[in-house]
């Protein structure tokens, strides 16, 4: 790899720190037919899979402000990153129970703080982004729909009962 292929590869990696999560991984002795499956997969969950040098990476992190991923960087280390955090950790999580060689090693959250393999288990197991988004929908959006439920029947009931005055009116008006 060249001095520019470098620059560039720091630089993304750099933009990419900085706007969102990611989740390190080992991804050591995975074939090509896994390695291929993971990508695409990744493609489709809306994550981005990397694989850089370890110094590259230290020195994105540098340039992002990242601090605390060092630790990490031993060994081959591919990222994930994902605007939505539960997505990749999802993933990696998913893929480190059905592969033996490939593992979590820890994460990152938009913000830069720095997550440890358990926590990004934990990350996983979340409901996401767009689920997540369909419950706080679904819890503002049940209290509104009782509420007219009520008025609803308030109106309905005050029109019965109208009926039923009328009713009687007219039953006494004609006796």
């Amino acid at each position: 790899m060249n001095r520019e292929e470098k620059v560039r590869v720091i630089e993304s990696l750099t933009a990419k720190l900085r706007v969102g999560s990611a989740v390190l991984v080992d991804y050591q002795g995975m074939d090509v037919a896994r390695s291929t499956d993971l990508r695409r997969r990744s493609r489709e969950s809306g994550v981005d899979f990397v694989v850089a040098k370890n110094t590259l990476t230290k020195r994105a992190a540098d340039e992002a402000g990242v601090e605390g991923i060092s630790e990490f960087l031993v060994g081959p280390t591919a990222l994930a990153f994902s605007e939505d955090p539960v997505a990749s950790a999802k993933l990696m999580a998913e893929f480190a129970d059905q592969v033996e060689s490939f593992a979590l090693k820890g994460g990152l959250l938009e913000g830069g703080r720095v997550l440890g393999e358990a926590e990004v288990v934990a990350l996983s197991k979340l409901p996401g982004r767009e689920q997540l988004l369909a419950q706080i929908v679904g819890g503002i959006s049940s209290p509104l729909t009782g509420l007219v439920t009520v008025l609803n029947n308030t109106v309905q009931g005050l029109v019965v009962a109208l009926g039923q005055i009328a009713e009687q009116k007219q039953s006494a008006e004609q006796s």
